[in-house]
């Protein structure tokens, strides 16, 4: 039976159960109505009329969940007010609010280029992607309902079978119209959000449908509703884990699926084939433990790739933000939008890699652990967070770089590159496996380096020479590791090394001119895995390099602060000592929009940085305390601004 239990043993598909059992109950109380009453082109139309509030909040980075409620509470009077209209039907009035409602949503979505994802996320919804404060919103949510539906129980019954007997027997049928529509608008908005209306609508049709074949009575219609929904959830994450498939849309198959089942065992039933009914009912109870046999071989369950014991295993990646000014640090989560680690520290600057922020202390390196990661593997992800927290400090010149793979981390200072144990770091030890002379970085389970002669060669992790490149890369500074091999800056122009099989090779990249040392590209910036990366050119611009195509190009924009770029065909994004940011066509250099965006202009102290992944950047912001978020393709809108306790010196991204 470990086939059946196996799913439900990571965190966030425990979280994914008790939102669909949640979720289950509210649409059970009110989809009962819905079914009983004929209702259900007002459930869908409720459903998806919350288009325009869930847009504008989305655009605004307000909440959704307001929102979405504004929208719906807009609808609700907009369907009342026409259904007093004598001249036509009351589904025409519905209709047209509807429509309405879904145009000015659309028309909305259609002024944002970036929609796309949320617009999936409002329809579809990501059940595995609930979280604790989602459960508190609908168990909420099914407390209120279950007190409306029993506090309005009898007026909802005479509504529906006599209206003109609620009437005469003083029980309002119109209050009680509103308090079913209340009802109905609960349901949706409160579960929208985790679900996606097409879950919600799905999870308030077929389970009570499916009831109506088994029992006449509204109360246990309601409940075995929720005993099917309930029995939906869990079938359909079960299904949806070993297969692969979206978890919300497999819950609703496994919900129309059990109304087809009724259906069919009712019209057996209806017919007189009892034998028929008890073949059918047979046939099932032997399928669910048959589908857990054989899969109990008593072996110890396997942990994912990249686990870290104590960590969790999530759905998405957990990103996070390590900022720091000269005395403090903070680790702010994107997710929940709120600080979760506090610390006192000296930072003179901040590097980061996937999951850590390395703090040069002036006498040392300080570790803090920002708590989320990625370990990718090439064809999927897995994704892990853990408490953030404070690691230690090793001595150090300072760090001026630093990348990581599962095994090793290494940390280029001043005074060489320092070769750290991963696994000793994830468990909260600072265990030094080497010092390399110059600069290196893991790459292809080796080390990639490059020595302060300009010698560049391949070494095994416990820095030990493995093989020797004829290329040079003198004054080696900087380098960038993507999917298509690890470059090195060098003085003049970048060393490319690659891996094929086993096999390493280095090319050299030079620039296509003469570069002074002021202008040659020193630090590079890049989206994770991303295959151009770009620096700063001195007073110039910006460098941009192409991987792929192995070719320099230089766009001269002017002196600019920090450059950033999310890949091939995406724009340069630029920052000038003015404040403002600007988005650069990154093939010819030509300006697509600009922003205004840190409080005042860059005097002096640190230069913020552009941190980017793949549907946002964030910008440090010192003078104004804060950190902006900004939807780089949707003309650099600013999606969230985070404010901190700190000047924002210091800044770098982890858990991408």
């Amino acid at each position: 039976m470990d086939v059946l239990f196996a799913p439900f043993e990571v965190a966030f598909v425990q979280r994914a159960l008790w939102g669909g059992l949640l979720v289950c109950g509210i649409c059970a109380i009110a989809g009962t109505w819905v079914v009983v009453r004929g209702m259900a082109f007002l459930g869908d139309a409720m459903s998806h009329g919350m288009l325009p509030g869930v847009a504008v909040a989305a655009l605004l980075g307000g909440d959704l969940l307001l929102g979405a409620a504004c929208s719906a509470a807009l609808m609700a009077v907009g369907v009342t007010a026409l259904q007093r209209n004598s001249r036509f039907a009351a589904d025409t009035g519905i209709g047209l609010v509807f429509v309405g409602m879904l145009a000015a949503g659309v028309i909305v979505v259609s002024r944002s280029r970036s929609f796309a994802v949320d617009l999936t996320g409002y329809l579809f919804g990501d059940v595995l992607a609930i979280r604790d404060r989602d459960l508190v919103i609908l168990l909420a949510a099914l407390m209120i309902g279950v007190v409306v539906a029993v506090v309005g129980h009898r007026a909802f019954v005479a509504l529906t079978f006599d209206p003109r007997l609620a009437h005469t027997l003083g029980l309002r049928p119109r209050w009680a119209r509103l308090a079913l529509l209340g009802l109905l608008t609960l349901a949706i908005v409160a579960s929208f959000h985790v679900a996606g209306t097409l879950l919600v609508f799905g999870l308030l049709i077929a389970p009570p449908a499916a009831a109506l074949y088994w029992a006449d009575r509204i109360p246990v219609i309601m409940l075995l509703a929720a005993l099917f929904g309930g029995l939906s959830t869990v079938g359909g994450l079960i299904v949806s884990w070993y297969a692969g498939t979206a978890a919300g849309a497999t819950i609703v198959a496994v919900a129309v699926g059990i109304f087809l089942l009724s259906a069919a065992l009712s019209w057996l039933r209806e017919r007189g084939s009892p034998a028929g009914v008890q073949a059918l009912v047979a046939v099932l109870a032997l399928l669910l433990p048959l589908a857990g046999c054989g899969s109990d071989t008593g072996d110890p369950v396997e942990h994912p790739h990249g686990y870290v014991a104590g960590a969790e295993e999530v759905d998405a990646p957990r990103t996070r933000l390590v900022v720091a000014d000269g005395t403090a640090v903070r680790v702010l989560d994107l997710i929940r939008g709120e600080t979760i680690y506090q610390g006192s520290s000296r930072a003179m600057d901040v590097r980061g890699d996937d999951r850590y922020g390395y703090l040069d202390t002036g006498s040392g390196v300080r570790i803090v652990d920002g708590g989320a990661w990625t370990v990718d593997h090439g064809d999927h992800m897995h994704y892990y967070r853990t408490a953030a927290k404070d690691v230690g400090t090793f001595d150090g010149a300072g760090p001026l770089a630093a990348h990581s793979d599962p095994a090793v981390t290494a940390i280029r200072t001043r005074s060489g590159t320092a070769i750290l144990d991963r696994a000793a770091l994830d468990s909260g030890r600072i265990a030094q496996r080497a010092v390399i002379d110059g600069l290196a970085a893991p790459y292809a389970e080796h080390l990639a380096a490059v020595d302060n002669a300009g010698r560049a060669q391949i070494r095994d992790r416990d820095g030990k020479p493995v093989t020797s490149f004829s290329e040079t890369c003198p004054a080696a500074r900087g380098f960038a590791v993507t999917r298509r091999g690890l470059v090195f800056g060098c003085a003049d122009g970048a060393l490319l090394v690659t891996s094929s099989e086993g096999h390493f090779d280095a090319a050299k990249i030079n620039y296509p001119e003469q570069v002074s040392d002021a202008d040659r590209a020193t630090e590079f910036r890049h989206r994770p895995g991303a295959t151009t990366v770009v620096a700063r050119a001195g007073n110039r611009g910006a460098w941009v390099l192409d991987i792929r195509a192995r070719t320099w190009h230089l766009l001269e924009i002017g002196p600019i602060v920090a450059a950033n770029t999310a890949g091939e065909g995406a724009a340069l994004l630029a920052l000038t000592a003015d404040g403002v940011l600007h988005a650069h066509d990154i093939a010819t250099g030509t300006e697509r929009t600009r922003t205004p965006v840190l409080a005042q202009p860059i005097a002096d102290g640190p230069a913020p940085v552009i941190e980017i992944d793949s549907g946002r950047a964030y910008i440090n912001d010192p003078a104004g305390r804060a950190v902006h978020e900004i939807d780089y393709r949707d003309n650099l809108r600013r999606a969230r601004t985070f404010d901190l306790d700190i000047a924002a010196r210091y800044l770098v991204e982890t858990g991408r």
